[in-house]
C-alpha cells in the first residue's frame, strides 16, 4: 500500500470536471485507488464517491493506492492532482 498527503490547488477543487479527469486517469489502473478527506473513505474510480467528498481548493487529502506498481502509480497521481486545473 502507498499513501501521499496532497493538497488540491486547483480553483474548484475537486468538483465536475477534475473530479471527472481524476476517475478517468485512475480507472484503468489494476488495483485499489482510494481518496481519504477527513476520516471519510472513496473510492476514486468512481465519479459519485469522490464527488461525495466535497473536496475544495486548499483541501488537503490521502491518496493510497494498492495494487502493481503502487508506489509509482501513487507518485503519478500526486504529480496529476497538483496539475489539475478547470
Amino acid at each position: 500500500m502507498a499513501e501521499r498527503k496532497v493538497v488540491v490547488a486547483n480553483e474548484t477543487g475537486l468538483h465536475a470536471r477534475p473530479a471527472a479527469s481524476l476517475v478517468q486517469f485512475v480507472k484503468n489502473y489494476p488495483g485499489e485507488v482510494k481518496i481519504i478527506k477527513d476520516g471519510k473513505e472513496a473510492n476514486a474510480k468512481s465519479i459519485f464517491n469522490v464527488m461525495s467528498l466535497g473536496i475544495a481548493k486548499g483541501t488537503e487529502i490521502t491518496l493510497v493506492v494498492e495494487g502493481e506498481d503502487e508506489e509509482k502509480f501513487a507518485d503519478e497521481l500526486v504529480e496529476f492532482v497538483n496539475n489539475l486545473s478547470e
